[in-house]
């Protein structure tokens, strides 16, 4: 019976920490020695995410192109901007890259890409607070307060980008 008890309040206790789809997950800041924006190094935090829908990618380096048709997709859907948000946010901690390489490319994707808001995670700070998979390539869809709406860790399918393109829709 005791494990009964501890194994559900464990439960419980990650369900809360974990991100739940229809809920505002817990504010995360990321600045200093944990990152920051790419452009400048200022701080993000999480409760930025709000007055939009917003689609983050939360990204391994080396996972980059794993959900690259969904974000050619998503690009050619051209929503409007003032209705609509994207992020990318670099897990710099789930590379053997040099962070310095990483930090460079990010200043030119922001330059090539203005509308998108670029971010460093330098020491896994999502995947430890929101627990979202690590060594992946995580999609994250919010409404405008800034509840999950859709997550998806790993490869989008088909039937996936069908989802998060009716929930995007749905929402602006």
């Amino acid at each position: 019976m005791k494990l009964k008890a501890v194994v559900l309040s464990t439960l419980v206790t990650v369900s809360l920490s974990a991100l739940t789809v229809g809920e505002i997950p817990k504010t995360v800041t990321l600045s200093k020695d944990n990152g920051g924006l790419a452009v400048d190094g200022s701080p993000w935090s999480s409760a930025s995410i709000k007055d939009k829908v917003y689609v983050m990618f939360y990204v391994d380096p080396d996972e980059k192109d794993v959900n690259s048709h969904f974000s050619d997709a998503l690009k050619a859907k051209k929503y409007d901007r003032t209705k609509y948000g994207s992020l990318a946010v670099v897990n710099l901690a789930a590379t053997w890259k040099p962070n310095f390489v990483i930090e460079k490319i990010l200043k030119s994707k922001q330059k090539e890409f203005p509308d998108t808001i670029y971010v460093k995670d330098k020491n896994s700070v999502l995947v430890n607070e929101w627990e979202v998979a690590d060594d992946s390539s995580d999609i994250i869809i919010f409404n405008k307060d800034g509840n999950v709406l859709f997550y998806k860790a790993g490869k989008m399918s088909d039937e996936d980008m069908q989802k998060a393109f009716s929930l995007i829709e749905a929402n602006i």
